[in-house]
C-alpha cells in the first residue's frame, strides 16, 4: 500500500530498510527527539519483523522522493484507539535530501490516509518540548492543548480542524 503526493510517496517498511531506518535513528542530527536507538542493528531487524506482524493495526512508511525513488525518510501511524476513534502519528524524520514540502505533504499523506480512509476522527499528539520546528508546525495546523509532561506537549487533532486547513495545505503544496 502506497500513498503518494506531490513529490513524495510513502511505501510500507520491509525487513530490508532496517539499514537504513537504524542509520537514521543513531544519527544525531536525525534522532534528537526521538527515543533512544543502540547500535545494535539486529534489534532493529527483530522490531521491523515484529511490526509486521501488527501492521493493519499500524503503519510503518519509508517516505520516498517522486523524481528518484531515493528513500528520504520515516514517518508511523499507530496507538489506534478504538473507543476514542483517535489514532498518532509520529517518528517523523526527514534528511538533508528531503523535497522543499515534504512535511507538509507527509502531513496531508497522514491525515487523509487516517481521518478519510481509516475513518478516525481524532489525532493524539506528542512532541518534545525542545522541537521547536514541529511545535510551530502543529500549533499551525490548529492542534489543541491537552495537557503537558515535563518534556512533552500533548495535543489532539481533530477532522473538523483538519477539515478548515486542508485546502491551504495543499495551495502551498502545489505553488
Amino acid at each position: 500500500m502506497e500513498l503518494k503526493s506531490k513529490t513524495i510517496y510513502l511505501r510500507l517498511v520491509e525487513l530490508k530498510d532496517a539499514t537504513f531506518i537504524h542509520s537514521l535513528r543513531t544519527d544525531k542530527k536525525y534522532s534528537k527527539y526521538l527515543s533512544f536507538v543502540d547500535n545494535d542493528i539486529s534489534k532493529q531487524v527483530k522490531w521491523i519483523a515484529d511490526y509486521k506482524k501488527r501492521e493493519g493495526r499500524e503503519f510503518y512508511y519509508i517516505i520516498h522522493r517522486n523524481s528518484d525513488s531515493i528513500p528520504i525518510g520515516t514517518v508511523r501511524i499507530y496507538d489506534f484507539i478504538k473507543e476514542d476513534n483517535s489514532f498518532s502519528w509520529g517518528s517523523l524524520i526527514l534528511t538533508e535530501n528531503k523535497t522543499r514540502y515534504a512535511v507538509l505533504e507527509c502531513a496531508l499523506l497522514i491525515y487523509d490516509y487516517a481521518f478519510f480512509e481509516l475513518g478516525f476522527n481524532c489525532c493524539n499528539l506528542s512532541c518534545r518540548k525542545q522541537n521547536e520546528k514541529s511545535v510551530k508546525f502543529h500549533k499551525r495546523l490548529g492542534v489543541k492543548t491537552i495537557g503537558e509532561t515535563e518534556d512533552d506537549y500533548l495535543w489532539h487533532y481533530f477532522l473538523k480542524d483538519y477539515l478548515l486547513i486542508r485546502g491551504d495545505i495543499e495551495k502551498v503544496i502545489n505553488k
